[in-house]
């Protein structure tokens, strides 16, 4: 089996998130994090988008979403994006 990379778009649970902190957070929770992006949404409300990249078997993607959900500052987390490299 070969891996899959997931795109997520991760909204924090309000606009005083600091988004800095949340990243480093993230990438100290979830190691094969790529690449994490800010997006500004509106009204000053900004949501993270990150790509990770984990082997393909039986559920990883859950896992992943699971531990992204369960941390403090994050309201939700989905998955935009998903596709087998």
């Amino acid at each position: 089996m070969g891996d899959v990379a997931i795109i997520f778009k991760i909204m924090p649970k309000s606009p005083d998130v600091d988004m800095e902190a949340l990243k480093a957070t993230i990438k100290e929770k979830i190691p094969s994090t790529q690449d994490m992006v800010i997006e500004p949404i509106g009204f000053g409300l900004s949501c993270l988008k990150i790509a990770l990249v984990v082997p393909d078997a039986e559920g990883t993607t859950e896992e992943a979403e699971a531990t992204l959900n369960g941390l403090e500052d994050v309201g939700t987390a989905e998955i935009v994006s998903l596709t087998l490299l």
